[in-house]
């Protein structure tokens, strides 16, 4: 329990930053040595508001882990710490707190299918280490009107003895999609960020924004799920995604997405202790992993890579994540690879008039298998920037 840090400050002091995080803060080279140390301070209690939720994250991630192997279901999970940036933007855009954010710590489950979505969480529903908070968010029978599906679960931390106690209450979001869901949620962002638009939050192109609301009700159908509202019936929506594909060439972009991001299909495990990976999405879009053998040392780097960009001296996307093996990552993160293969060819499928495939009928390898050989360290440095 060493590794995991409890909240260094007090709770007026994280509902405090929590206030000034919402608002602009100067931090760049023209301002004052008082200023400075105020935004240090500022950023201080919120990483270690962010800290005291490692230990929980990992517990609920266990424990759905756990339940996945019981069950014998085909599905991975993942975690991470939310970004600052992230943090910073809902606090700005919406009426919650610091200390009362929901997903601060998040996990990810991502099933075979919709049947194993459904089991888990029936089991969990029946026995479960942690309390859920408040309600569950089901948008996968009652889609978000942008057509996000998934469902959401809000856990809190249940200490399991007087060393965890410093814990209680911290909550922790689970995501729990299909691999069809994820393709769709992930090939948002990932056209998101190499078009340099937010259209995971409704702002970018709006053939874009129809497009995924038309595949996602699409993908609902393949699943015998319902569409969200407003959406026409199949045919028509074949029609619009055709219309929509020729006008602004998506499968092409989608295409030069994974193209032109560069990073490599032959994974390298650089140690077998390393769980933790910091990502780094640059401008100019070229992926960056770096590798941690402890979670607070990635949280370090994921911090002092924060404070460049606060500063201005740095314009990657960076996040810390947990997987159990280095070639999880594409898998679980494919939106900061480019990686939209199952999404791009579900969107050609259907545009030729055919269906959309689950990922339980037709598995998808995101790396063709390849006979071992020795790691080219240096060629691993040049495309990946490894440390």
């Amino acid at each position: 329990m060493t590794e995991y840090p409890r909240l260094a400050y007090s709770m007026k002091a994280v509902r405090k930053a929590g206030d000034r995080l919402a608002k602009p803060i100067q931090f760049g080279r023209d301002i004052t040595v008082g200023q400075y140390a105020e935004a240090l301070e500022i950023f201080s209690i919120a990483n270690s508001w962010r800290d005291s939720h490692f230990w929980p994250m990992r517990s609920v991630r266990f424990s759905v882990g756990h339940h996945i192997r019981t069950l014998h279901l085909k599905g991975d999970m993942a975690s991470r710490p939310k970004r600052m940036a992230s943090i910073r933007r809902k606090l700005r855009e919406s009426p919650t707190n610091l200390d009362t954010m929901n997903d601060i710590g998040g996990c990810r489950a991502i099933m075979a299918d919709i049947k194993g979505v459904r089991a888990l969480l029936a089991s969990m529903r029946n026995k479960f280490p942690h309390d859920v908070h408040h309600r569950e968010f089901n948008y996968i029978d009652e889609p978000k009107h942008d057509g996000y599906r998934g469902h959401h679960m809000v856990f809190k931390y249940r200490p399991r003895d007087a060393d965890t106690e410093a814990f209680e209450g911290r909550r922790i979001e689970l995501q729990v999609r299909t691999r069809l869901q994820h393709s769709w949620a992930t090939a948002v962002e990932a056209v998101g960020l190499f078009r340099g638009q937010d259209l995971k939050h409704g702002k970018g192109e709006l053939d874009w924004l129809r497009l995924f609301e038309l595949m996602s009700a699409e993908f609902a159908h393949v699943e015998e799920c319902p569409a969200h509202a407003g959406v026409p019936d199949h045919d028509d929506r074949v029609r619009e995604l055709r219309d929509i594909n020729k006008r602004v060439g998506a499968t092409s972009i989608l295409e030069d997405i994974k193209n032109l991001t560069h990073y490599s299909e032959n994974f390298v495990q650089p140690t077998e202790k390393s769980r933790y990976y910091l990502l780094r999405y640059g401008k100019d879009h070229n992926v960056t992993i770096e590798p941690f053998w402890t979670l607070m040392l990635g949280a370090r780097s994921l911090e002092d890579v924060e404070q460049q960009i606060e500063l201005g001296d740095n314009d990657a996307k960076a996040v810390l994540v947990e997987v159990d093996k280095v070639d999880k990552l594409v898998e679980m993160y494919p939106n900061y690879f480019g990686d939209v293969s199952l999404f791009v060819r579900n969107l050609k499928s259907i545009c030729t008039g055919k269906a959309a495939i689950e990922y339980s009928l037709a598995p998808q390898q995101v790396v063709a298998p390849k006979p071992y050989e020795k790691p080219d360290y240096g060629w691993l440095k040049r495309r990946f920037r490894l440390k």
